[in-house]
């Protein structure tokens, strides 16, 4: 458990997001990590044409990049991959893995690069050297002693480049599963399958350029300033132009609040700011649905009013007749839809309501854009599917500066997905695999994360490897995963710096280190780019600057293939071949996928090209032919309704979330200042009426009890409580020190997402308490 710094406070922070506060972090995270003077050049070559991609968040690049085209968080991922602190073998040598364990998860993270292949060794509980031929010996050695290739997975992170996802999942479709659990599973997956019964495709339809054009801009679960500060740039454009923007999320974040953008020199110098949102809509955890439905019922009443006067009419008639199916159906079950029942569920007053749909229906391009607040529930795919709904009823999909917008988190974690990383591959997609690669894929589908974990537990997956992330964190029901995980024979992971899934580990296991996408990457004596795919489906060439950590370090592709080479052989694939030059892998890439055509040739161009998206064009990609209006009903009988009905107000709905000084699982820091927290992570955001129904006060310390119906106790102990503006019945802490709260079986429906968002706990005084 990690404890609070000496200088622990909570001190509400009054300035606008980014600005001066932004620089001086910049600067302690550069001196903290011991960046060389050399590498800070880098910076400037971040998301630019000739540069490299950040390896944070996926938000898209502008066509024609600034002076500097980083953020405050986007330089806390370069300064930890540029850090000049390294783990050599003499590191392990230095520390059992128990003692490591002790350790908290910054800490970790803060002893800097791996620099060489490990091996654990049980006799020592040490991990030791181990030469590269040897490591690819083992994994090969644990993958043929299987008797089915079913009983092992392969995990993906979001950070993977194209290029390293294509070859993985090549390479585990040739030894013969589908076991692919990834990143995707956990944050946007409500999206990926949602959509796609609505629109025909599980991606967004706008383009950047659409941001400055829309004047209004509806954002639902996401808070830009933190997990995707470059954002702020576009909001800030938009309301300096007129755009209406609302924030609607529980937690009312003020750096939604002001921005000051470091890249205009007059606000910086005359400590001015842009005022981005104008109205803040906080419904309660899980509430989006049961809003987004009452801003629809509003809409056809609106409408059904115009027709009665002989106004003009608030739909797109001439939208939903050519583009749309099931719009009747819908509307029929708007008007029967209860308000009192929309009120209640979404904990949203009905004049707030009335507001909020004032502004939708006023607006002529309205963007929709939304993050893990709104996917991580269990009825996500149906708020999804419903908001999709909202924005069809006024045409606003398809057409310029407006449409659907979900942004994703991890870099290339929609790109990972077209490359085929995906436990439920379509029948085409495999086909068109196995005749350009002249092999039999499995047909059948495979484990998602979830299911991994569950199949670990029962011993139905052996080997687990890891391209990337920190798998035993970033899950739910932390000490059932870690379980899993070490009831494993091998457990490899491919990484960059040490994590606590090194840590909690197989019978066997391997650290695998490897480039950065900030290195510079040489094979064959030629420096290779890897490509990413932004949330806005613009795919680009991304060139390492830096020299690398360690001369033993490996790319991603190069240690990829060399698992494929060592386990099924180059017969069929010459898997050395890719990993020595990766403008081949990206002709056998565009040979799997359409969409891919002269791949080579248009990433050379700056800013690279647009994957196109059927449904920005009205193409609609579903059985119909045409965008499908779904119909789903509130759900009341819920595991939160459930421990409502046994607990009563007793009962509190978490949410995770992260801090300002973290991205996923990786904490850079031990502040989260926008929201008034330092020095310390272990505290709960709860609401001031709740605090004294709960007959607690600011600044005492509970433990967190989970209600779930399995009998297995859940708990996180000692967290400090902090007042804060968040609804009545809902509290906010932080992942993943509150993952063990979050039951395996607690997923979304038709997305098995962890709910997250949504976890019924008890609160009481902390047994821990000094």
């Amino acid at each position: 458990m990690s404890k609070p710094k000496s200088d622990a406070r909570i001190a509400p922070y009054t300035h606008a997001a980014a600005g001066w506060g932004a620089l001086k972090y910049v600067a302690i995270n550069l001196f903290k990590e011991k960046v060389s003077a050399g590498n800070y050049r880098s910076l400037f070559e971040q998301n630019q044409p000739d540069g490299f991609d950040c390896p944070g968040c996926a938000w898209p690049d502008r066509e024609h990049a600034s002076t500097f085209e980083f953020c405050e968080n986007g330089v806390k991922a370069v300064a930890a991959e540029s850090t000049s602190k390294r783990v050599r073998p003499e590191f392990f040598q230095e520390h059992t893995v128990t003692e490591l364990m002790e350790q908290s998860d910054y800490d970790l993270e803060q002893h800097g690069r791996l620099t060489d292949p490990m091996v654990y060794d049980a006799a020592s509980d040490k991990y030791q050297a181990i030469a590269w031929d040897d490591a690819f010996a083992l994994v090969a050695h644990h993958l043929h002693a299987l008797d089915d290739p079913n009983q092992a997975a392969f995990y993906t992170s979001g950070r993977a480049s194209n290029e390293a996802a294509f070859l993985y999942q090549l390479f585990v479709r040739a030894y013969g599963t589908n076991n692919f659990p990834d990143c995707s599973n956990l944050c946007h997956e409500a999206t990926s399958r949602g959509l796609p019964e609505t629109v025909g495709i599980g991606k967004g339809t706008v383009l950047l350029d659409d941001f400055e054009h829309a004047d209004t801009l509806l954002l639902f679960g996401q808070n830009p300033a933190t997990n995707h500060p470059r954002m702020l740039g576009e909001l800030r454009e938009a309301s300096r132009r007129g755009a209406t923007i609302v924030s609607i999320n529980p937690l009312h974040e003020r750096g939604l609040e002001r921005f000051t953008s470091p890249q205009h020199p007059l606000e910086m110098l005359t400590g001015g700011s842009t005022n981005i949102c104008s109205l803040f809509i906080c419904p309660t955890l899980g509430g989006d649905f049961a809003l987004i439905k009452a801003m629809a019922k509003r809409v056809v009443e609106l409408d059904d009013d115009a027709i009665a006067h002989g106004q003009e009419r608030v739909l797109d008639c001439a939208f939903i007749a050519e583009h749309t199916s099931g719009f009747d159906a819908f509307a029929a079950d708007l008007r029967a839809e209860s308000w009192d029942l929309l009120i209640a569920e979404s904990g949203v007053a009905r004049d707030k309501i009335e507001e909020l749909t004032q502004i939708y229906v006023k607006g002529k391009a309205v963007i929709a854009t939304w993050g893990m607040g709104v996917t991580q529930h269990k009825n996500s795919l149906a708020t999804v599917q419903i908001l999709s709904n909202l924005m069809m009823m006024r045409g606003n999909i398809g057409k310029r500066g407006a449409g659907l917008c979900p942004v994703r988190g991890h870099s290339n974690v929609q790109g990972d997905r077209t490359m085929g990383i995906e436990e439920q591959p379509t029948k085409e997609f495999l086909d068109r695999l196995g005749l350009v690669f002249n092999f039999e894929p499995p047909r059948h589908h495979g484990y998602d994360a979830v299911g991994t974990i569950e199949a670990m537990l029962k011993k139905k997956v052996k080997v687990f490897v890891a391209l990337g992330g920190n798998f035993s964190m970033a899950t739910p029901d932390t000490p059932r995963t870690w379980d899993a995980l070490r009831s494993c024979d091998l457990t490899v992971h491919i990484a960059t710096k040490l994590n606590r899934s090194h840590l909690v580990h197989g019978k066997d296991a391997l650290i695998l280190p490897t480039l950065g996408r900030t290195e510079i990457d040489v094979q064959g004596g030629v420096a290779q780019g890897v490509t990413v795919e932004d949330s806005m489906s613009m795919v680009h060439i991304s060139f390492g600057m830096n020299q690398p950590a360690s001369p033993n370090l490996r790319s991603e592709i190069a240690i990829v293939a060399g698992m494929a080479q060592a386990t099924v052989g180059s017969e069929k694939i010459d898997w050395l071949r890719y990993s020595g030059n990766y403008a081949l892998l990206r002709d056998s890439i565009e040979q799997v996928f359409d969409d891919f055509f002269d791949y080579n040739l248009r990433i050379a161009k700056p800013g690279g090209f647009h994957l196109k998206i059927a449904s920005r064009e009205r193409v609609w990609k579903t059985a119909s032919g045409k965008a499908q209006f779904l119909v789903n009903a509130v759900e009341l009988d819920t595991p939160i309704h459930r421990a409502r009905q046994q607990y009563g107000e007793r009962l509190m709905v978490l949410m995770t979330t992260r801090s300002h000084d973290q991205y996923n699982t990786t904490i850079y820091a031990m502040d989260d200042r926008y929201r008034g927290v330092f020095g310390q992570r272990r505290v709960v955001f709860i609401n001031k009426d709740d605090l004294a129904m709960l007959g607690f006060a600011a600044g005492d310390w509970v433990d967190l009890i989970g209600v779930w119906h399995d009998g297995i106790e859940r708990r996180a102990d000692r967290f400090l409580l902090v007042e804060y503006d968040i609804p009545r019945g809902c509290i906010g802490a932080y992942y993943p020190e509150t993952n063990p709260l979050v039951p395996l079986d607690s997923v979304g429906e038709g997305s098995r997402t962890p709910t997250f968002k949504s976890i019924p706990v008890l609160l009481a005084p902390s047994a821990a308490a000094s």
